[in-house]
């Protein structure tokens, strides 16, 4: 697959499981526990597609993966903070 539709297709994947969050939140669960649910479910299935089904990460796979994320989190931080500062 290109990379400008794996790209894509992240995206597309991403904003199916920002609808399932929503989907929950509009059927009364609290925010909070609906992201921590999402990261407990990405913890597991990070685990599962580095190391298997029966496998378990090691402590330099883990911070591989939180290393991962936080360059997420970052990333997106810049794209809301931008995003804010533009409505101003």
């Amino acid at each position: 697959m290109a990379e400008k539709n794996t790209l894509k297709h992240h995206s597309e994947l991403t904003n199916q499981f920002i609808a399932l969050a929503n989907k929950m939140k509009d059927d009364g669960d609290e925010t909070a526990i609906i992201s921590a649910a999402l990261m407990a479910s990405s913890a597991i299935y990070a685990t599962y597609a580095t190391a298997g089904n029966d496998g378990y990460l090691q402590p330099a796979g883990i911070d591989k993966v939180t290393d991962v994320y936080k360059k997420h989190l970052a990333y997106t931080q810049q794209f809301k903070k931008a995003e804010a500062e533009q409505k101003k």
